[in-house]
């Protein structure tokens, strides 16, 4: 007989988020590939359904105290900004 260990709830929701973070990427991929509009703008839909379930899964992990974030900066942030216009612009 064999024996299966079950999987703690922070297990769980570890491997769902993970899965949830692949599944955004492979819809990212599939938006920038597709030259048709109308599937454009589904994979767009499903990417914005997958990201909410994937911030649910993370921010009740984040309530167990399972998924620790640390607070930037105001400097840092502000910092990133800056660079990030100062990129934008240089686009134009």
């Amino acid at each position: 007989m064999t024996h299966q260990r079950s999987l703690s709830e922070k297990e769980l929701m570890n491997d769902l988020l993970a899965s949830e973070k692949q599944v955004c990427s492979a819809y990212n991929t599939g938006i920038t590939e597709a030259s048709c509009q109308n599937l454009r703008q589904h994979l767009t839909s499903c990417l914005n359904d997958t990201q909410n379930i994937q911030y649910q899964i993370f921010d009740a992990m984040q309530q167990r105290g399972w998924y620790q974030t640390k607070k930037a900066q105001t400097q840092d942030v502000q910092s990133a900004k800056t660079k990030y216009n100062q990129e934008q612009n240089q686009l134009q």
